[in-house]
């Protein structure tokens, strides 16, 4: 995709300038951020990410409750897998994800990419592929277990991706190549099923090209990040250029491009310690709306390790000084922070983080940080709102960092429970 040439950015924005944005952007600011539900969040994110891994909840369900409040668990299961209309699927963009139903044809150009490949993670075998297929066909839609088994010799919760057996292997390869479709969930098993059973048919019959389908999804990541810069826009859908953001024609579609394309107005981001300015680009309702009244507070609330908000590292520690990651897959021995460490939103910042489990009816704050004093008071009151979402009514503390503001956290607690 051959792009023109774009006028030199006018607007300059300070690093807070686009840390406001962007938590506007999110979801995190303001009444308005919570009006229409999950699906409405869903869209402004654009993508939700799955993960198995479940503390006080499974991550999908942890990034509705930190942009709208206590949400009921099951309500935001209905809101995302809807058991009569479709109103989501899922599909590969940062990660696995929960997707905008309208969004499935501006995924074509990745389908077909994966097709071209011929494979993802395991060799796929055509007959199997044919008889899945058919099978779902006949009978409606199926989980794998209905289908015929998950991974070899173990239920569909036992063993890993490499353990897939013939069956998850063909019916995951048609879900990559769009054959067939995850629009709903019983339990945390997937339902798959036929397209054509599922979308509705001006959505079915929409065959978007690749350069569409890379504008459009850069498009979506302005507008759920607000500001981004050329790393932004690879990142939070995966769209590398030169690899899946790559036209059949084998060409790259380049950011730049894509970015004018999609209408984004080029911007400059100030460099820290008045260093060289970072070329970005604005979504221009976010930079519209930028400084008007919000009409709410900030959000106070603890944040999924998964969050998009906290996706990048590297933009995580530039837009909040704050250095996070999951260790959950590092050995126990290796940890700084604990299993699943989720950051503390508070006054539009990064100010502390929590390791948390449940035993019965109360949430175990297992190791605990503050990055200041102040976070004291926001980190009982996350602590307390997750304990009553998740049926909990006690708040056990486990490890503080520093030792020197536990009596300043007990103290909040108590005040609270």
């Amino acid at each position: 995709m051959a792009g023109p040439s774009l006028p030199a950015p006018q607007l300059a924005l300070s690093p807070d300038d686009v840390r406001l944005i962007t938590l506007r952007a999110q979801g995190f600011v303001g009444a308005e951020a919570r009006r229409g539900g999950v699906p409405a969040m869903l869209r402004r994110v654009g993508a939700v990410q799955l993960d198995t891994i479940s503390v006080l909840a499974r991550s999908h369900e942890l990034v509705a409750c930190s942009r709208l409040g206590p949400v009921q668990r099951d309500r935001i299961e209905r809101a995302y897998w809807h058991p009569k209309r479709a109103a989501a699927f899922e599909y590969w963009s940062h990660a696995a994800c929960i997707l905008p139903i309208e969004e499935w044809p501006y995924y074509g150009f990745r389908r077909r990419a994966l097709k071209r490949r011929g494979m993802r993670w395991h060799q796929v075998h055509p007959s199997m592929c044919a008889e899945v297929l058919a099978k779902i066909r006949a009978e409606g839609p199926l989980t794998t277990k209905e289908l015929g088994g998950a991974v070899e010799g173990a239920g569909e919760a036992g063993g890993g991706w490499w353990d897939w057996s013939k069956t998850k292997v063909a019916v995951e390869w048609l879900l990559d190549t769009g054959e067939v479709i995850c629009a709903r969930r019983i339990g945390w098993r997937r339902v798959y099923d036929l397209p054509e059973r599922v979308l509705p048919p001006d959505l079915l019959g929409a065959e978007r090209s690749d350069e569409e389908c890379v504008v459009h999804l850069a498009g979506v990541a302005a507008r759920a990040l607000g500001v981004v810069t050329r790393a932004d826009l690879a990142d939070y859908q995966r769209l590398r250029w030169g690899g899946t953001g790559q036209g059949e024609d084998g060409q790259a579609i380049e950011p730049d491009a894509a970015a004018a394309a999609a209408g984004l107005v080029p911007v400059t981001i100030a460099g820290p310690r008045a260093g060289t300015p970072v070329r970005a680009w604005a979504d221009p309702s976010a930079l519209a709306e930028h400084g008007e009244p919000t009409g709410g507070r900030h959000r106070v609330t603890l944040l999924s390790p998964f969050d998009s908000l906290i996706w990048d590292r590297k933009r995580t520690l530039r837009m909040f000084g704050f250095a996070h990651s999951l260790e959950a897959y590092v050995p126990q021995a290796k940890r700084v922070h604990g299993y699943y460490t989720m950051p503390l939103l508070a006054g539009g910042r990064l100010v502390g983080r929590v390791d948390p489990a449940r035993s019965g009816r109360t949430l175990l704050a297992r190791q605990l940080t503050l990055d200041k004093a102040a976070a004291a008071g926001p980190m009982a009151r996350a602590l307390t709102e997750a304990a009553a979402w998740v049926g909990c009514d006690n708040v056990e503390l486990g490890r503080v960092e520093p030792v020197a503001l536990e009596p300043r956290l007990r103290k909040a607690l108590a005040d609270l429970m």
